[in-house]
């Protein structure tokens, strides 16, 4: 099958698998020329397979030479679907870590699960004894809990509704996006979603199965941003979800007390993604973000961010701000670049929107999530799906 992008919405319905391996490849060398760090050794990565998560595992491996274990959530291809995106990455990464003579399992399954997170305990015990450092990065809408009860998460605001400028990004139109107040109900599911209960499960199954280390440490992946999306994002419905992962941090670091395992929320910059191309208003905001920040030579992708965490921030104690969480949304949240953003987002419109927001920069940036539009891949070839 000659495999081309279908664009449906916030996400791709194809994907190429030598478009991820070539994006695995990059990232990979991007950290390798940055160099060796001092780092963990034995890494759990809870969701990862895309994004952060994949970076994560990616600096774990390539940067501080770690034995990483993944888990993730992805689909096989068949005779006429391609695989997802995060199964040809997991191919690759572990293809790559192969050749460099480094340990890297995946675990494909449901992460909420019972049944997985004994597979991952059995998993360790057996090829690892202990890990070092547990990476929670799992992002998705719904979640089963072990009672068999599914909780699905809104993005909507509380208190009352909200509207602003929003974007179409396949007509570069400048919208208008109006967004609703959650019931209570609704907030409470986004919480059982989005917060820190999961978290906190896997890290009590995998302590009292004692296959984590002393000393350890363990972080989950979080976006505050800007005051513009402040009412569908810090304050709305997902905005409790993220209240309740930051006091999860604090209770696992509080639990485990003596063994010195310590939790963290790092704050991450806003991206192109599958979760934060969903959210109404933010991928405006993206696109001027792209534009200003690139003319302040500071942008960064998923990698450059968490190589920059794993590089400099943890070995720092981790370095964290006056509330305990890791920052390196640092260069986003800058003075003179949110001022900018404010700026631009009083005066854009359709009419200058090729002026002020890099749509270019976030189509590519989207299409590269599936493995489409790297210029040395030949997605003339056929490729056999099953092979």
């Amino acid at each position: 099958m000659v495999i081309k992008p279908k664009a449906r919405g916030f996400i791709c319905t194809t994907a190429h698998p030598k478009g991820c391996e070539e994006s695995v490849r990059r990232q990979i060398e991007y950290v390798k020329k940055k160099g060796s760090m001092e780092g963990p050794k034995k890494v759990l990565v809870l969701g990862a397979s895309t994004g952060y998560g994949l970076a994560s595992r990616i600096a774990a491996a390539f940067g501080c030479g770690a034995a990483t274990l993944g888990v993730m959530f992805e689909k096989e291809a068949t005779e006429r679907r391609t695989a997802t995106a995060g199964l040809y990455n997991t191919k690759a990464f572990e293809k790559f870590a192969k050749e460099e003579g480094l340990y890297a399992k995946s675990i494909n399954g449901d992460a909420f699960s019972t049944e997985i997170k004994e597979l991952v305990i059995e998993t360790i015990k057996k090829d690892m004894g202990k890990v070092d450092m547990i990476v929670y990065s799992l992002a998705t809408p719904r979640r089963t809990t072990p009672d068999g009860t599914t909780y699905s998460s809104v993005l909507k605001t509380i208190g009352k509704e909200f509207v602003n400028k929003n974007i179409d990004l396949s007509k570069r139109e400048v919208t208008e996006a109006s967004i609703p107040p959650a019931t209570e109900q609704e907030i409470a599911d986004t919480v059982k979603v989005m917060g820190g209960e999961d978290w906190s499960d896997w890290m009590e199954a995998l302590v009292k199965a004692d296959v984590v280390e002393d000393n350890a440490i363990t972080f989950a992946y979080s976006y505050i941003g800007s005051e513009l999306t402040f009412p569908i994002y810090r304050d709305g419905s997902i905005g409790q979800a993220k209240k309740h992962l930051y006091k999860t941090a604090d209770e696992i670091t509080a639990k485990y007390t003596d063994k010195n395992i310590r939790g963290f929320v790092s704050i991450n910059k806003a991206l192109v993604t599958q979760a934060s191309a969903a959210i109404p208003v933010v991928p405006l905001y993206v696109t001027i973000l792209y534009k200003i920040m690139k003319e302040k030579g500071l942008h960064e992708g998923c990698i450059e961010q968490i190589d920059r965490l794993f590089r400099e921030k943890l070995p720092a104690g981790p370095e964290v701000d006056e509330n305990g969480l890791i920052r390196i949304d640092d260069y986003e949240m800058r003075e003179d670049v949110q001022k900018e953003v404010a700026e631009v987002w009083d005066k854009i419109e359709t009419e200058n929107i090729e002026q002020y927001a890099d749509i270019d920069g976030y189509w590519e940036d989207f299409f590269h999530m599936f493995g489409f539009n790297y210029d040395n891949v030949d997605y003339e070839e056929d490729i056999d799906l099953l092979a």
